[in-house]
């Protein structure tokens, strides 16, 4: 079986051949600093992992460490950077963004890992109007979808999000103003919340049609601000899952499969997971790094309504297990969450500094997990 057969075998509820094992997703800085700057898809053909490969071209996530938003300007909303430090280790950069009614401004900060937001886009109230009226959404480049599809190949799996600083309504409002009060407003304001979360799914759902012919395997949704480690069910409910069903049915509608990413935050949304209609539920984070329950809890919740992937922490499994503890984590989750199929297990997020040998024992470890 081809890892890329073994992939969707698990992405359907299937039992493939063996436990599939993946990344959830390379990081530049470790390919760079561990495996001599080679790519994802080669550090993937190194160890033999089944690749899961994403895809971020024309994406907008603003964490990218190499994030350009200059290319979306358009006459109506222009960010112009104004970078206050180069330095690799503590990137500051100044934006301020034009439109005919009123300037916006943000400011973000970052290092050779990641990018955060030091100063968030939203202020006031009607920092909504021109963010409803002005802020552009690109169209989806088909051809390098492709191209990098065929590259894959059966080796693995092309995953792709949707445009957005996160792809879940609620995730990508949390980028444009302080979760703590986009909160609070969720108690006094409700309705502006709604509308500021109804402007983003339609700029979405604009998105998705164009994505129409792209040769994606998975989809990624959601985001860690939606998980219950950051806001309760309940909100979950109200201000999350009508959005994510709306976004999952249209991607479903262009035929493509969908994975719901919560960072772990699980406990008490199960349900809701579910009622989203997504095919796969990410990343099955332990409590031992930064999760409310451990993946085998959460999978018997879950019941094979979706199926799974993640389950093992990068940091205290991953970077600093030994060879011993990484094979007792993989065969556990492979006992406890895959022994039905539907399961690939996987890092549960980014990872920076794992040595090259112990990538390889989970490799080994999970190619001793067969059906």
């Amino acid at each position: 079986m081809t890892p890329k057969e073994r992939m969707l075998r698990a992405i359907n509820g299937e039992k493939p051949d063996r436990l599939p094992v993946s990344i959830h997703q390379w990081q530049g800085f470790h390919l760079d600093t561990c495996l001599d700057g080679i790519s994802d898809l080669e550090a993937c053909r190194r160890f033999g992992f089944d690749a899961q490969i994403q895809y971020f071209q024309s994406m907008g996530q603003f964490w990218l460490v190499d994030a350009d938003f200059t290319k979306t300007n358009t006459d109506t909303w222009r960010d112009e950077p104004r970078i206050i430090s180069h330095d690799p280790d503590n990137r500051v950069v100044h934006h301020e963004i034009n439109t005919p009614e009123g300037v916006l401004t943000y400011k973000t900060a970052g290092d050779c890992k990641t990018t955060w937001i030091t100063e968030y886009l939203i202020k006031n109230d009607d920092d909504l109007d021109l963010i409803e009226k002005y802020m552009p959404v690109p169209a989806l480049d088909i051809a390098p979808v492709n191209a990098r599809y065929d590259e894959v190949g059966d080796d693995g799996i092309l995953r792709g999000f949707v445009w957005g600083d996160q792809v879940g309504c609620w995730q990508h409002a949390c980028c444009l103003t302080d979760i703590n009060q986009l909160m609070l407003k969720c108690y006094d304001d409700p309705g502006w919340v709604h509308a500021l979360l109804k402007s983003l799914l339609d700029k979405k759902l604009r998105f998705i049609e164009s994505m129409r012919g792209a040769r994606f395997d998975l989809i990624e949704t959601g985001g860690g601000a939606g998980s219950s480690t950051v806001i309760s069910p309940a909100f979950h409910e109200e201000f999350c899952l009508p959005y994510d069903r709306r976004i999952h049915d249209a991607l479903h509608d262009l035929g493509y499969k969908v994975t719901y990413h919560t960072c772990g935050g699980t406990f008490g949304i199960e349900d809701h997971i579910v009622a989203n209609r997504c095919d796969v539920s990410e990343t099955c984070a332990p409590p031992s790094v930064g999760g409310n329950q451990e993946p085998w809890e959460f999978a018997e919740k879950i019941n094979r309504r979706v199926a799974l992937i993640g389950g093992v922490d990068q940091f205290n499994v991953g970077t600093s297990g030994s060879r011993e503890t990484i094979r007792q984590t993989v065969h556990r989750l492979f006992e406890t969450v895959g022994r039905d199929g539907g399961y690939i297990c996987a890092y549960s997020d980014h990872f920076f500094d794992i040595p090259p040998e112990k990538l390889q024992w989970f490799v080994e470890a999970a190619r001793e997990c067969r059906y």
